[in-house]
């Protein structure tokens, strides 16, 4: 069992990090600095935005709306990309026949 939560860790881990890199893709192509997009998002601390960016971290789920706009999303393809990294097994099951 713990090798099977080792390859399931790594997984997650390896989402997160392809979901960090998309997010850094889309802040950067809005001209942002990390600096900026969290003033946008009124955050406390643009580390988080560092931390989201290196695949560690989530994005809580009563802040999509908010993150799409700051990155100039459409908020259904945003959370949908969203939930393929963070839920990717549920993701399949219910979009897998659309790719």
């Amino acid at each position: 069992m713990l090798a099977k939560n080792t390859t399931v860790q790594k997984a997650s881990r390896e989402h997160r990090l392809e979901m960090g890199a998309w997010l850094k893709s889309l802040r950067e192509a809005r001209g942002l600095s990390q600096r900026d997009l969290a003033n946008e998002l009124s955050l406390d601390y643009y580390t988080f935005i560092s931390q989201l960016e290196n695949g560690r971290g989530k994005i809580p789920a009563g802040r999509y709306l908010d993150w799409a706009a700051a990155l100039g999303q459409e908020p259904r393809a945003f959370v949908k990309v969203l939930f393929s990294h963070y839920d990717p097994n549920t993701y399949d099951i219910l979009f897998g026949d659309e790719a």
